[in-house]
Parts: C-alpha cells; sequence; structure tokens
C-alpha cells in the first residue's frame, strides 16, 4: 500500500512540474496586487476630492443665503 501512495505522490508531482499552471497563478496574484495598490491609490484622490467638493458645497448654499463671501478678495 505504502508503494502505491509514493507512486501517485511521484506522479501527482511530476504532472504539476510540466504544467505552467502555478506561474500563471503567481503572474495573477503579482498583477491583481499592483491593480489593487492602485486603486487605493486613487481612492485616495478621490476621498480628498470628495472632502473639497464637500466643502464648497457649504460655500454655494451660504451664497445662496445672501451672505459674503470668505477668503481672498477678488481681483478687478
Amino acid at each position: 500500500m505504502e508503494k502505491i501512495k509514493t507512486y501517485f505522490i511521484k506522479l501527482w508531482d511530476a504532472l504539476w512540474a510540466k504544467t505552467n499552471l502555478d506561474e500563471k497563478a503567481e503572474a495573477a496574484l503579482k498583477d491583481a496586487k499592483i491593480r489593487i495598490n492602485e486603486m487605493k491609490k486613487e481612492l485616495a484622490d478621490v476621498k480628498r476630492a470628495a472632502k473639497e467638493v464637500a466643502s464648497q458645497s457649504k460655500d454655494v448654499v451660504e451664497a445662496a443665503k445672501g451672505k459674503k463671501r470668505k477668503g481672498r478678495k477678488a481681483k478687478k
């Protein structure tokens, strides 16, 4: 029984050695990690822009109420 088990283990290892499936999986994993990191950077940019939009929208509401504009004076 032990010989059969050893035979199938060696056969399995030989079959895996002939395939390049594991190399493709490693490449796909590496590519996915790179894409995830790029997505994180882009989401950080979107978050920053969304905060700026929220800040600016408060100014629009105040302007609609008739309040004067805050900040630097406009150049003439």
